[in-house]
Order: C-alpha cells, then sequence, then structure tokens
C-alpha cells in the first residue's frame, strides 16, 4: 500500500525550469557603431564581455544566450536580450545603410564647375562639381554609406544633396558685374 513510487510532490522538485531572460538596453552614438565595438556590460552584478557589430540598426534587439538567470534544478540559464538606442550627433542622416548628407555649394562652383570636398565617416571625400549644377542636385558616393551589419566590408551608399548658397555682402564690384551679367541674359 505504501511501496515504491514517487509522490508527486517528488517529481515536481526534479523538473527542470530555464532561468529567467534580462532585458537591458544600451545607448550608443552612430558614430561608434561605424566600426565593431568592444564593450563589458554589467548585468546582475555580472559582467559580460561584448562585441557590438558594425552597422547595428537603432531599436534592434540581439539575443546573448545563456546570460539571463541562472535555471532552477539544473535547467538552462536564461537569455540576454539588449536593445540598441542609436543616437546621432552627426550631420549625416542614416536610412538603413546609406548615409544621406546636405553640401552648401557657393554659386560660382555651380555655374563654373569645380572641385569641393566633404566629410565621410572614415575621412574627407573630393568631389568633381559639374558646371551648371542646378539647387537640389542629387549625387550617390557608392559604397561611402554605412557598414552593412554583419557583412564585413560591405557598405551602403552616401547621397549628397546640393543646397546653393546665394552670394551675400557683395562689393560694389560685384554688384557691377552680375548687373553685367543680367543684362547679358536678357538680350
Amino acid at each position: 500500500m505504501f511501496g515504491g513510487g514517487r509522490s508527486s510532490f517528488d517529481q515536481g522538485q526534479s523538473q527542470k525550469f530555464k532561468g529567467q531572460d534580462y532585458n537591458a538596453e544600451l545607448e550608443l552614438e552612430l558614430k561608434d557603431i561605424y566600426t565593431t565595438q568592444q564593450q563589458i556590460l554589467t548585468v546582475n552584478g555580472a559582467k559580460i564581455r561584448l562585441s557590438i557589430p558594425a552597422g547595428v540598426e537603432n531599436g534592434q534587439v540581439i539575443k546573448i544566450k545563456g546570460k539571463g538567470g541562472l535555471g532552477m534544478n539544473g535547467g538552462p540559464n536564461g537569455d540576454l536580450f539588449i536593445k540598441f538606442n542609436i543616437n546621432n550627433h552627426t550631420h549625416f542622416k542614416r536610412e538603413g545603410n546609406n548615409l544621406y548628407q546636405n553640401v552648401d555649394l557657393d554659386l560660382y562652383t555651380a555655374v563654373l564647375g569645380g572641385e569641393i570636398t566633404v566629410d565621410s565617416f572614415d575621412g574627407k571625400i573630393k568631389l568633381q562639381i559639374k558646371a551648371g549644377t542646378v539647387n537640389e542636385t542629387k549625387g550617390k558616393l557608392k559604397g561611402k554609406g554605412f557598414p552593412i551589419y554583419k557583412k564585413e566590408g560591405e557598405f551602403g551608399d552616401m547621397i549628397i544633396t546640393y543646397h546653393l548658397k546665394t552670394p551675400t555682402n557683395l562689393s560694389e564690384k560685384e554688384i557691377e558685374l552680375f548687373k553685367e551679367l543680367q543684362k547679358m541674359q536678357s538680350r
């Protein structure tokens, strides 16, 4: 009558439970995720070394298996979910892997053509401007955008929009020359 089997209470004690999943948020700057970053996070007193691949997206969540709460009765540890909040304090706008930049272009270079220098995340780039460039003209620099997530050496494009600057504080001579040009246009 009383022999042999385990009670239901004993069976419950041997059941394995996965540990609790943890959630964390990490604030980064756009310039920081242009390259792969190494960071050490402290989660519930434990230090976790984290490699953040270049090109992570704002709001992206990654899972680090087994770095959550401890499992019970030999069950697996929970996981750690990290959400990335990317702040952008640069003059670039990021959309996916492409970077967008507005560039001021003086009237003389727009009319006559010439060379200008623009910024990128990995230095300055020289560009040739065609004579007769109009306001809001767009140019694409292939492969000069943002790194593609987990695709080493691959980049999006940089899209540049030119904004013509009207000259101000003209000298008397410059005003005379513009008047001459105006007369020539009206003929």
